[in-house]
């Protein structure tokens, strides 16, 4: 069941409660909604997760946390989520990103190096961005309903097959 295996890999709420990134929503994180392993909270969790980890802003992890406080998500998985680009994944996925925005534009896709420098981020809005910043919107909210509408679906798949067990031990 997905309850039970969810259970095991998240952090104690108190650990993420203190953490100190999270202090300044305050009492907002005392709402118990937001620790609760149900379907609806579990699906959203994972609708906001996903968004926010393709997004390619600094402090993903802070804005998924809002957005789950305010849709009653499930906040340490929304957060946890958010890792799924990390500084492993972040290259290969931004760069499917930019692959996806230069298919929907048409354009054509445009050689670049990356440098971890100022100037190459403001020089590379021009030329890169556009395709970039496209493809990350639209495999963000494509990567939120299918992990949504997924959640959903295994969910109940996993209560059924409980339930079936159930009656045939009776």
């Amino acid at each position: 069941m997905p309850k039970k295996i969810l259970k095991k890999i998240m952090p104690d709420h108190h650990t993420v409660k203190s953490h100190k990134h999270l202090q300044i929503f305050g009492e907002l994180l005392h709402n118990g909604n937001l620790w609760h392993l149900n379907r609806r909270s579990v699906a959203k969790a994972f609708a906001v997760g996903l968004f926010f980890a393709f997004i390619p802003v600094p402090f993903q992890m802070i804005l998924s946390a809002a957005v789950a406080i305010i849709v009653h998500a499930n906040l340490p998985l929304s957060i946890a989520i958010v890792w799924i680009t990390n500084p492993l994944t972040m290259p290969a996925i931004f760069y499917f990103c930019y692959l996806v925005g230069t298919w929907i534009l048409g354009a054509s896709e445009k050689e670049f190096m990356f440098e971890a420098s100022w100037e190459w981020v403001v020089n590379s809005v021009s030329t890169i961005g556009p395709s970039f910043l496209l493809g990350c919107g639209v495999l963000a909210v494509t990567f939120s309903i299918i992990g949504y509408f997924g959640i959903h679906t295994l969910w109940r798949y996993s209560v059924s097959k409980e339930w079936k067990k159930r009656a045939q031990r009776k």
